[in-house]
């Protein structure tokens, strides 16, 4: 079984992908949306931490957090969160659930574990942000990160730190060779 090691620095900022369950759409629509938003907010009462910038994709999620100075306790945020929203979601059940989620009395919503990279410096968390809002265009649901209502692009660009043109005529390439 492997050994996950995380990065654990108090007060980091964190990118973190999370996907759903065998990549099922579970959050595609503007319900399964409102629910994920409610576990965060309860979450964040609780267990405070700054969401950065976030998009919302059908099958998986991208966000960049910043945990409070002195607490670097990233797994129980994702727990909490994936658990609530598990339990408040009452979309389409996975049609088969395997027998050793059935074991543990899991609901088959998230994959297990979750991705994540601790930002460096300000040219990485640049990057990842671009990362973040030009996954909607990557994936073809968009021509442009603008057309994309579940993600903090807007507020970006409200705040100036994008034209609202952003990303009309950026390649995917581009943005990956950004993150290298």
């Amino acid at each position: 079984m492997p050994n996950y090691r995380r990065t654990r620095i108090a007060g980091g900022t964190y990118f973190f992908t999370v996907v759903t369950f065998r990549r099922l759409p579970l959050l595609a629509s503007s319900s399964a949306i409102s629910v994920l938003q409610s576990s965060f907010e309860a979450v964040m009462t609780r267990h405070p931490f700054t969401v950065e910038a976030m998009v919302i994709m059908p099958d998986h999620l991208h966000c960049i957090w910043t945990l409070p100075h002195g607490d670097h306790d990233l797994s129980t945020r994702w727990r909490l969160v994936k658990a609530g929203f598990s339990r408040a979601y009452s979309g389409s059940p996975v049609e088969r659930i395997p027998s050793s989620l059935l074991r543990k009395r899991e609901k088959s919503v998230w994959q297990q574990k979750f991705w994540e990279h601790c930002i460096r410096d300000d040219m990485d968390f640049n990057a990842q942000c671009d990362y973040i809002h030009y996954n909607p265009v990557k994936h073809g649901l968009a021509q442009s990160p603008g057309e994309w209502q579940h993600s903090t692009f807007g507020q970006f660009v409200r705040a100036g730190l994008y034209p609202h043109d952003w990303g009309h005529d950026i390649s995917p390439q581009v943005i990956a060779m950004e993150l290298e």
